[in-house]
Formats: C-alpha cells, structure tokens, sequence
C-alpha cells in the first residue's frame, strides 16, 4: 500500500510559486494555478482547491512566529499524513506549492512524499515592483496577511483571525462579450495571532551557540575558531572556521556536520538554514 501511494504522489507535477515573506504570494497564487491548470495549492499549512480548504491548519493561527514556522514546514508527522491522505484521494495531477525559497519549497514536497518541483515560478515574475513593495508594506506596518479562499472558509475554521474579504474583479480574456460580467475571485485577509504580539528574533550570538552546541555534540574534539551569520530574508547562512584533529575524514565527517548543524537548527528553532559552509583552518595533531 505504501508503494503504491509513493508511486502515485511521483507522478504528480509540482509546480513552485516562491518569494520574500509579505511579497504577495497568496495574494496571486489563484491566478498562477489558473494559468497553468493547477487545481490545488499548498499554502501556510493548507492544501486548498478551488475556494475550499481541503486539509490541513493554517500557520497564521499559530501564536509565535517560530511556531507558524513549524506548521508551515509540516514539521508534524500527523500534519504531514493528513494532507498526503487527501491528496491521494484527491487523484490530483499538478500542485502549486508557496514558499519564501526553493529550499522551503523543496522540503515541503519532501515532507508531503512529492517529487521537487518542475518549475519555479518567482513572485517578480508575476507582480511589479510598485505591488510588491506594497505588499511588504502592508505585511510589514499592518501585520495583515492572505489566505486564499473566500472568507465563508476562512470564518468558519479560523474566525479569530479573520479581518475582511477581498474581491478581485477581473474580465476574461478574449472576443468582449457584451453585458457579461467578469469573474470575481474573492480572498481572505487575516490578521495572525504572532502578528499581534510582535516578531520574535534570533540573534547571531544565539545562533552562534547553537552551532558551538552541536559541534560539539557531534564531536568535541573539533574546535571552533569562527562563526559568521548572515540573514538574507530567504533563511540564514552560516560560515563556521574550524580546526580538526588529525586523522579525521574530512569527506565523510565534514558534510556529516552540515547536515547536523542544519537539521538541529531547523528542529528547535522552526527557522530556515540556507546554507552552512566550513571552513577548514587548521589540522591539529
């Protein structure tokens, strides 16, 4: 039974829309489906198709940023399952799934059992600059944010945090036929309940004991010289100098420490690891 669902779910075409947080891509991510014939979407922790919330719980319900993180990864298996039991009874063929990078994206279609995705679609490529930066300023000075389906869906399962609809009015394409009415899409705007309490941020200097923790958890015979931490909105990046005893297998051992740093990170905190470079300084004896 296993085999035949993880067939299935590799036949399924994943399509990536991906951008910056607040950039607008709930906000247009019907029109991407439409115009590539995607049925569902993958959003904040919710499969949705058409104007209906199939499964899952929405990340913007969560009461810390951290939190809403995790939902948004399906950190929890029972999450997980539930959205890939749908799917399968669904019998879907194409998917579009939301992140702020390729990397979240690639995970979520991990975590879900889903092939990566077969194009990426970014926000620039289907917003201007001008809607963009409005987007950001509205997610920024008003913490408000889009779940897209009608606001029935979202009042009915999350009426704590919803803030109004958004009707979008627009004329379909082609010959004009006079006295027909344009199509009318209608989102949800919600205020989350992390929004109302304000952001929570990791330092560098948590960051980097973090990082001093799991080296030495994974071996404490590696010394730590530096650690740089760059925050880029898409996760973070980090670049840890080390010296290392001799005698041990960098090719193996080495990449084996990225993996541990980055998968440790991302458990506890719910925050997203770009990238971790080591830098070798020194073989000590």
């Amino acid at each position: 039974m296993f085999l035949k669902s993880l067939f299935y779910f590799q036949r399924i075409k994943v399509y990536a829309l991906v951008g910056e947080s607040g950039t607008g891509k709930s906000f247009r991510a019907k029109l991407v489906a439409q115009k590539y014939g995607i049925d569902y979407i993958i959003d904040d922790g919710l499969l949705i198709r058409d104007n209906r919330i199939l499964a899952g719980h929405s990340a913007k319900k969560e009461k810390t940023f951290m939190a809403a993180v995790k939902v948004a990864l399906f950190d929890q298996k029972s999450h997980r399952d539930e959205i890939a039991k749908k799917l399968q009874g669904e019998k879907t063929r194409k998917i579009l799934v939301l992140g702020t990078s390729e990397k979240m994206v690639n995970k979520i279609a991990a975590r879900l059992q889903l092939p990566n995705p077969i194009k990426i679609i970014k926000i620039e490529d289907v917003a201007s600059r001008e809607e963009i930066d409005k987007a950001i300023r509205t997610r920024r000075i008003e913490g408000k944010h889009v779940i897209p389906v009608p606001s029935i869906e979202v009042k009915r399962s999350y009426p704590n945090i919803f803030y109004k609809a958004i009707r979008i009015f627009r004329q379909k394409k082609g010959p004009v036929n006079i006295g027909a009415a344009p199509s009318v899409h209608e989102k949800s705007l919600v205020r989350p309940e992390y929004s109302k309490r304000g952001k929570v941020i990791i330092s560098e200097g948590a960051l980097s004991q973090m990082v001093i923790h799991c080296v030495d958890e994974y071996n404490r015979e590696i010394k730590i010289k530096k650690i740089i931490v760059r925050d880029d909105e898409m996760g973070y990046r980090l670049v840890i100098t080390i010296d290392v005893p001799y005698g041990t297998q960098l090719s193996g051992n080495i990449h084996e420490l990225q993996q541990y740093v980055i998968e440790n990170i991302e458990r506890y905190t719910g925050i997203l690891i770009e990238e971790v470079n080591i830098i070798i300084d020194k073989i000590t004896q």
